[in-house]
Parts: structure tokens; sequence; C-alpha cells
């Protein structure tokens, strides 16, 4: 089974390049979309060429902002969206979707923002998802994917001494709330296969970042330790375009 979590930073503009054409040439069994930027209608039409998947789709209040989505090709078990606390249920930010062996959730952390106006909402919401996260690990294990905001170590951005505690997505406690979900027993897919490969999976559109690959690693797939053993290997897909994020996956 590959699973296959792509930050596209707007559903109904990405359809417009080649993902349609990269998805089926992937031909992945499952699909996380995170920052879909469209209602669930909009979703399901944008994604109706993939013909051989179900879609299911969580949309933000805000219009145009945000939003989440999971296309699968096997049936699960139950679906179910947001975390049931509503300050953090307004902008469609994750859902979940329930197979025989594991949970999968997909999730778009909040970003703190240039100005950090939302640092502290952000901490708010790492340590709520974790537990989240750990209620439904008491039942099964969880494969947590998606854009997480967040590098975890010096290896994980470009430019780690210009951005620690300076920005978004690089600040001590942002650093504390992913240690914590590894602490607690998630392991970091990609660094469990590839503990020294510097790859990155989102780039500024500004300065031709990309190009020069000054890129950041935030975008992740988390196990439970239990689960780790069923996992095969963990990538990134560089070469995938359209979006300023490319996809990351796993193959169990």
């Amino acid at each position: 089974m590959k699973i296959i979590s792509f930050n596209v930073n707007g559903i109904r503009a990405i359809v417009q390049k080649s993902f349609i054409q990269d998805m089926q040439q992937l031909d992945a069994d499952i699909i996380c979309l995170q920052e879909t930027k469209a209602s669930a209608e909009q979703v399901k039409e944008a994604l109706s060429e993939l013909t051989n998947y179900e879609i299911y789709a969580n949309e933000s209040v805000k219009k145009g902002y945000s939003g989440t989505a999971i296309i699968t090709k096997t049936t699960p078990i139950a679906v179910s969206y947001d975390m049931n606390i509503e300050e953090h249920d307004q902008e469609g930010r994750v859902i979940c979707a329930e197979y025989p062996d594991f949970y999968l959730v997909t999730v778009y952390t909040p970003n703190s923002g240039s100005e950090l106006l939302r640092l502290d909402y952000r901490k708010q919401w790492d340590a709520d998802f974790l537990n989240y996260l750990k209620e439904l690990e008491a039942k099964k294990p969880v494969l947590v994917c998606g854009d997480l905001n967040v590098a975890h170590q010096d290896i994980d951005l470009a430019r780690p001494k210009a951005n620690y505690n300076k920005s978004a997505g690089y600040m001590q406690s942002e650093i504390d709330g992913i240690q914590a979900y590894i602490q607690t027993g998630l392991k970091d897919s990609f660094r469990h296969f590839h503990p020294n490969e510097v790859k990155y999976s989102w780039w500024s559109y500004r300065g031709g970042a990309r190009q020069k690959n000054v890129g950041w690693r935030i975008d992740y797939f988390l196990i439970s330790e239990s689960f780790m053993s069923n996992v095969k290997d963990a990538f990134i897909l560089n070469d995938i375009m359209g979006s300023d994020h490319c996809p990351v996956g796993i193959q169990l």
C-alpha cells in the first residue's frame, strides 16, 4: 500500500497544472491533501477525473482558506472530521479515516504567521492535537500525515541559524511541539529510513528558493511505534511540481 500526502496550496489551481496526471502516475492507494482552499463540493468537482477514488473533504468556515481531503481507493470503516474542540474546528484542518489496521489522520497544522501572531494558539493546537492522536492510538495504531508547519531539526531546513527562534516554523515552542509527538512514540518515518539525508518538502516562492533548493522539510508521516515494522520506506517526491510544497509518502 502506498500513501501520499501533499499540501496542494489550492486544489482548484493545481488541477489546472499536471496534478491529475501526476496522481494517476503515482497510483497511490490513498492520497491526503492539505490547504485545498475550497469547499468539500469544490474539492470533489476538482478531483472528478480521479474516478477510482472516494473523496472525503473538510472545509474551513472562512471561504477559500485551509481545508483538507483524503482520497482513497479502499472504503474506510469510518471517517470523522475535526477534533471536537470548537476553537480548533473552524478551519477544516483534520480528517481521520479508520482502516482495519490503523487510523489515518491528515492534518494541516496552523501556521504561526509571519508576525508570529498565532504562536500561542499554535502551542495550544499542538497540545490538543497530540491528546486527540493519543485517544485514537489507545484503540489502534495511528498514521498521521500532513503539513505540520515546523522543521524538527537543523538538518530539516537550509538556513537553521538564520531562522531559529525568529521565523514561524522554527520557533523553539514549535520544535517542542513536534518533539512531544515523537517522544510519546510517533516515529518520524522519513528520518527513520533516511537519518542523514537532506531533503526538503517546501520552498518559498521568493528568490528562486526551489531552484536553489533553499527549503524546509515541514511535511511528515508520523507513525505509531507499534506499526513501524509495517512501513517499508518513506520518501519525498521533489520532482512533482504545482505547489510550493511537494508530496511526501510511505510504502507499507
